[in-house]
């Protein structure tokens, strides 16, 4: 989710505390669709930084005709190939819904358990945590793109990266260029995207959690003033120095601490509105927004939508309702509802089955 630290186990809403390339499996296992028994699930490695990063590559068994592929990129936090937290109590499967999608349609994919997740967990930055910041993300998603271009079948003039949350933010880099040298993007999918700079889409979280507990008579006016203040101080030295206090007060610490600060200092360096207006002309985009979605707002999401216009992309805005973060139906949109098996949203599968004919087959 958006605002989950690297290391950290808090939710996108942060609860403040104020009242005290190598193919390696000999064995593949059948993608779980109506296309079973041709499409596959293939656990592949590639190199990324220095690291090695574990993934599944969906694609079909038989490859007569080349075939369009995308890069699938989780959210924030330790989330891993399938769109799943070991923070979480049990499996939400955001990416691993959208191959099953892709692979229904025709077109592979390839997601991957990002650094500080499942089998590729931290690396050599075990033992420093502190230093990660946003370039490991970025080579990583590079090198996936790199990765996927280069396999037997893939159709290099039909491929596309796919971002959730905060790996919206990471598909934006890699099509405005800012990610390095890639192979061409002829498709980008950004669902439920991260549409502000980090640490404003921060503050307008935990500020909107304080006015809640002020309304609730939880917390005082001016504790909620005091808080405020401590936030927005943090936030300036972060921008200014790229550092910030340790053990902040007000459970802020739990969010913007030393172990944090090289990542949200820099990621906040870029504003998604202005990279989606750096697109190339007539970029394919598929964006969704939900007004159930209690972590991004359509109001923010709306700014992508205006940088991509800026651009002349050709732009597939899909506002849903009732769907929460992670793109199940739930008209509550509670984080708390995530691990439920709730179906996933019928509105936005048929709109990628739409933007997928039109441009990845």
């Amino acid at each position: 989710m958006l605002t989950r630290g690297l290391r950290s186990t808090v939710s996108v809403f942060v609860t403040l505390l104020i009242l005290g390339s190598s193919l390696t499996a000999a064995n593949s296992e059948a993608a779980a669709s109506s296309t079973a028994t041709k499409w596959v699930d293939e656990d592949v490695t590639f190199v990324a930084g220095g690291v090695t990063i574990y993934a599944t590559y969906r694609h079909p068994v038989v490859t007569t005709t080349p075939f369009g592929a995308v890069v699938l990129i989780a959210g924030s936090g330790p989330t891993d190939r399938n769109g799943n937290s070991a923070v979480e109590p049990g499996p939400i499967d955001t990416l691993k819904t959208l191959a099953d999608w892709l692979s229904d349609d025709g077109v592979a994919s390839l997601r991957y358990d990002k650094l500080g997740s499942g089998q590729t967990g931290l690396g050599p930055f075990a033992s420093d945590l502190d230093s990660i910041g946003i370039k490991p993300f970025e080579q990583e998603s590079a090198a996936a793109l790199k990765f996927l271009a280069a396999q037997k079948g893939v159709n290099d003039r039909r491929l596309g990266v796919f971002g959730h949350s905060e790996g919206a933010l990471f598909a934006l880099l890699l099509a405005a260029g800012d990610a390095g040298a890639v192979p061409p993007i002829h498709a980008l999918g950004l669902f439920e995207p991260l549409s502000l700079r980090y640490l404003d889409l921060i503050t307008v979280q935990i500020d909107a959690q304080v006015a809640a507990q002020v309304t609730s008579g939880a917390i005082t006016k001016k504790l909620a003033t005091t808080v405020d203040s401590t936030l927005a101080r943090a936030v300036a030295q972060l921008r200014a120095t790229g550092t910030v206090a340790a053990n902040l007060p007000y459970g802020l610490a739990s969010l913007l601490n030393p172990a944090t600060a090289t990542f949200l200092s820099e990621a906040d360096k870029y504003d998604p509105e202005t990279l989606a207006a750096s697109l190339p002309a007539h970029t394919p985009v598929l964006v969704s927004c939900s007004g159930a979605d209690q972590q991004v707002s359509c109001d923010q999401v709306k700014r992508i939508v205006k940088g991509l216009t800026h651009a002349n992309a050709d732009t597939t805005f899909v506002q849903l309702q009732d769907v929460d973060h992670v793109l199940k139906v739930d008209p509550t949109g509670s984080a708390a509802n995530y691990t439920k098996k709730l179906p996933f949203s019928p509105a936005l599968r048929a709109s990628l089955r739409q933007f997928v004919d039109a441009y990845l087959k």
